[in-house]
């Protein structure tokens, strides 16, 4: 397991698949436990409902979170139509409902296609955006009436796997849908319901990939937790120290940035003087952000590449003093 510089614990992206009923606030104490340090962050959160990948960072990794919180994303999700929620989803008291007899397959589809492809959505009003300086959720539980304005969002794929009738007022949709950052998939169960006159809300969700990381690299928070407490049990002790951490399954810094961003292939006076601060020619110019790798595989920059000039966003590995 890579030490960070400080040697305040790991450097690398964690990938964890989170439980129902976690927040995402949760999740990164729990990990600030396992692996025996406080700099652990998220790359955005996701609902407690919500099970699925929620992509970590720890020691250095944290600095990579700014370029990941932009990443698209895909999730599996559960929508019931002729019911609407005051969240859009199974946790908010429902508001109304409606028979869905008429309701088809037909219908459906061509609702799905109207919230596809590139939309102007209206966030959740229980959302954590902030209306002058509050978050959105809070106002809402407050007791005041929010409404936020709408905002572009893509969405490149909503596909249907399975519809059926769950009763006078409830007609299910098992659904898949790759999202730009910033979607709300609970607004989309609530738009579709809207479209199709019956209301709706979201009864389940599991995000399945942020990015280029997907549930395939992604670990089980319990299985976490169960190999700590087993070390802990052992040891006979409350909390292990940093040496007796059973190792968590980083993704390195160098892999980490791989798996979701173009890379520059530097030459070792290139890495150098990145190390230093200073600027270079690009390699890829017109990709935007470019992760920078040394010929011995170490992420050593983050790069601005729109220009002829590379500039450094951030340096993982800065070069030792001369």
């Amino acid at each position: 397991m890579a030490r960070s510089r400080d040697a305040d614990g790991p450097d690398g992206l964690l990938v964890v698949d989170k439980p129902a009923g976690w927040t995402s606030h949760d999740v990164v104490g729990r990990v600030r436990r396992l692996a025996g340090t406080r700099k652990v962050g998220h790359a955005g959160t996701l609902d407690p409902m919500a099970t699925g990948v929620l992509v970590l960072g720890l020691g250095r990794g944290t600095r990579l979170l700014t370029f990941l919180v932009g990443c698209d994303k895909a999730y599996d999700a559960t929508i019931r139509l002729g019911q609407a929620t005051v969240t859009d989803d199974a946790e908010g008291e429902v508001t109304a409902t409606t028979p869905v007899d008429g309701v088809t397959p037909e219908r459906v589809a061509a609702a799905v296609a109207g919230l596809t492809g590139a939309i102007e959505q209206v966030p959740s009003a229980v959302s954590a955006i902030k209306v002058d300086g509050r978050r959105s959720y809070a106002r809402v539980r407050s007791g005041e009436d929010v409404e936020l304005p709408a905002r572009p969002v893509t969405v490149s794929r909503f596909d249907i796997h399975d519809q059926r009738v769950a009763g006078e007022t409830a007609y299910d949709l098992d659904v898949s849908v790759e999202v730009s950052s910033g979607t709300y998939v609970r607004a989309l169960a609530r738009d579709l319901g809207s479209a199709l006159g019956v209301g709706g809300h979201l009864t389940a969700l599991r995000r399945t990939r942020v990015g280029g990381y997907a549930l395939d690299v992604a670990a089980d928070l319990k299985g976490l937790t169960a190999a700590y407490d087993a070390a802990r049990t052992r040891l006979g002790v409350d909390r292990l120290d940093r040496a007796d951490l059973p190792a968590l399954p980083l993704l390195d810094l160098a892999t980490a940035a791989r798996a979701q961003f173009p890379a520059h292939e530097l030459t070792a006076e290139e890495a150098t003087a990145l190390g230093y601060g200073q600027r270079i020619g690009s390699g890829v110019p017109g990709e935007g952000v470019v992760a920078g790798f040394a010929p011995d595989g170490r992420l050593v920059a983050m790069l601005d590449e729109t220009r002829a000039q590379a500039r450094s966003l951030v340096v993982l590995a800065p070069a030792e003093p001369r």
